[in-house]
């Protein structure tokens, strides 16, 4: 009995050690994990060109003595907020039946994490999604129960398709074709990531989705753990582009981890891209994207498809960066 009892033990450490030794990266990533022994801070990121002045308005918290979460609930509004705008919040484009509906969430320090879905007639839903984590024991809300939760909270409703946006949509009917365009309608999306003076990491996101999507539609950035996923531990991570691809590998989460086993933030957004590609027999006109951002403030981004970009508001100074792509 005792051979037998020294035999199982010998076995389960074993085996144990080839599941730890199989989660962590292998040798040949060594190159890419993190090396900076300077902490950054304050940092943000912020995916494509909208980001540049959501970063801005991000940048203003973080410096005044603000906390990364309310940075990014500030930076992204501005975005939810800009009619021009037609992929998020006011001026997003409807969907197949004309109607403009929103999905975001928001993540602090503590796994704290509050989310909205398929709203309708608010211009803020990442506002929404705060106040879902605040003020409820629940992460997520949708449809109608979030609007009547976002109007008995103080929102106004508003109408959010513009002209600009009615116009769009109207000529889009006479085709009815759906075939979203790399880079155009695929500006889907809105995700930021911030690390404070205190060390402390949030992240939001928010969208008016893929224009002309079937009604009753919701991709990943409302979802914690594809769209965005923030641990304080380690780091931050959200996704843009097509979301049904996001979800199927919970993207963020993923990213997070790969951090977790020392990958750089970007090595491990391109990790997850490499997966999503190996999932999907065809990837073409599937276009993802994802920043990172650790506790270091060391910061990437990657994408399926060349043209994704994101901007960094780090050293004082706010920039925009062509993220590495899989294939051009």
């Amino acid at each position: 009995m005792k051979t037998r009892r020294n035999f199982i033990k010998l076995s389960a450490l074993g085996s144990a050690a080839f599941l730890t030794k199989s989660c962590l990266p292998s040798e040949k990533n060594t190159p890419s994990t993190t090396t900076s022994s300077k902490i950054v801070k304050p940092v943000v990121i912020s995916t494509w060109n909208h980001g540049f002045q959501a970063n801005e308005a991000a940048w203003k918290v973080l410096t005044t003595g603000g906390v990364s979460l309310d940075a990014v609930e500030s930076g992204v509004r501005v975005t939810e907020s800009d009619p021009n705008n037609m992929s998020v919040g006011l001026g997003g484009l409807p969907d197949r039946d004309g109607k403009v509906t929103l999905d975001a969430c928001i993540m602090g320090s503590e796994n704290n994490c509050g989310a909205v879905a398929f709203l309708q007639d608010i211009e803020n839903p990442i506002s929404v999604a705060r106040k879902v984590m605040e003020k409820t024991k629940h992460v997520m809300l949708v449809g109608d129960g979030a609007k009547k939760f976002a109007l008995d909270n103080g929102f106004k409703a508003t109408n959010l398709l513009t002209e600009k946006a009615k116009k769009a949509w109207e000529a889009w009917k006479i085709k009815s074709h759906y075939q979203p365009i790399i880079n155009s309608e695929n500006h889907d999306t809105i995700g930021m990531l911030a690390l404070d003076n205190e060390g402390n990491l949030s992240g939001a996101c928010t969208t008016s989705g893929m224009a002309y999507k079937l009604h009753g539609r919701v991709g990943d950035s409302p979802i914690i753990g594809a769209g965005l996923f923030v641990d304080n531990e380690v780091g931050a991570a959200c996704a843009t582009g097509v979301g049904e691809a996001v979800i199927r590998i919970a993207g963020s989460a993923i990213i997070v981890e790969l951090m977790r086993n020392g990958m750089s933030p970007e090595a491990a957004c391109k990790e997850a891209i490499h997966r999503i590609v190996k999932k999907h027999k065809d990837i073409s006109g599937l276009q993802v994207g994802f920043i990172a951002l650790n506790k270091n403030g060391e910061v990437g981004g990657y994408s399926v498809y060349k043209g994704f970009n994101y901007a960094l508001y780090a050293h004082n100074k706010n920039k925009m960066v062509d993220a590495k792509h899989y294939k051009k």
